[in-house]
């Protein structure tokens, strides 16, 4: 597939135009999938996007799935280099859309530029800018998904909770939800991991940013929207053992992964509550044994399509 000429809001060739967001070329890439080139003018910079999905010319749904803490190559999704995922959406009806985010980014708009990190205006990147331009170009047909893992999957909440009925189906793999005690710590401390100034996210600890990213405070904006929620108990399993193929770390995976697991164990288990006491009804999974890792992931992957193509109005 040879690169294309630059697009604005997908409409059709033009130049750069300052102010506007447009994907800029679309290319073929290894392992099934393609890439697309989107200037972004919120954040000033082009992002590289991965798609998977069968290519056709009929409409059909999307689907965004969001990394976790920060993406390991610069080219490639974090979904790619540990899962099949060009496989395993190569034969299903539906465009999937794998941002390459900016290390400790939450996937979230920033308050202001950090010194370290830059430029962060992701969900507008995600709900304003991408989607029109994906749409167009790749026939979508308005129905949307979004899910993430770690990081990932609390962003996901928060993108649908902020911006109800966008989203059709979300779906959240070992995620926390509220930004108050622990909760806020989590991604204060993921910010600060990668050199960034968390205050510069949602400002400082009192700052109502924090608040206004707090799922369990915002739970009410996901009535209607299909729910799959999964998390492990943090207790270690057969994919923790020595051994295990690619698990190099085991004691990491045991106690790092597990005490990570459980944290989102108990974030889950507020959500719950949450959504029940509110009558919003959702596919909750709690994995037992489960650790923070990978071939969890992988499996709920798997385990959430039936899931999210109900969500998404999919056939296969």
């Amino acid at each position: 597939m040879k690169s294309e000429e630059p697009l604005i809001c997908g409409i059709g060739p033009a130049t750069a135009v300052s102010g506007r967001s447009y994907i800029d070329r679309v290319v073929a890439e290894p392992g099934k999938l393609r890439a697309a080139y989107v200037y972004s003018a919120a954040m000033r910079r082009t992002i590289k996007v991965q798609l998977a999905g069968a290519e056709s010319s009929s409409r059909r749904p999307t689907l965004y799935l969001l990394g976790g803490l920060g993406e390991q190559d610069p080219a490639n999704s974090i979904w790619n280099i540990k899962t099949p995922v060009g496989a395993f959406f190569a034969d299903k009806d539906v465009n999937v859309v794998l941002p390459i985010a900016g290390n400790g980014s939450m996937y979230t708009d920033w308050q202001r530029d950090d010194p370290k990190l830059g430029r962060y205006r992701w969900e507008t990147f995600l709900t304003k800018e991408l989607p029109p331009l994906i749409e167009k170009r790749f026939a979508g047909n308005g129905r949307r998904g979004i899910a993430g893992l770690s990081m990932g999957a609390g962003a996901a909440m928060v993108l649908a909770a902020r911006n109800p009925r966008f989203y059709h189906v979300v779906a959240s793999y070992s995620g926390c939800f509220t930004t108050e005690g622990a909760g806020q710590a989590y991604p204060r401390g993921i910010v600060r991991a990668f050199g960034g100034n968390p205050d510069n996210m949602w400002g400082p600890p009192a700052d109502p940013g924090w608040a206004a990213h707090d799922v369990i405070e915002r739970a009410a904006n996901l009535r209607g929207t299909v729910l799959y929620v999964s998390t492990g108990t943090g207790r270690p399993g057969p994919y923790d053992a020595p051994g295990y193929p690619g698990n190099d770390n085991p004691l990491d995976r045991q106690v790092v992964g597990g005490g990570i697991e459980f944290g989102t164990y108990l974030c889950t288990r507020q959500l719950k509550s949450r959504l029940a006491a509110l009558r919003i009804p959702a596919t909750i999974r709690v994995i037992d044994p489960g650790t923070h890792s990978w071939p969890s992931w992988i499996d709920q992957q798997r385990e959430s399509w039936p899931v999210i193509k109900r969500g998404l109005g999919v056939a296969d």
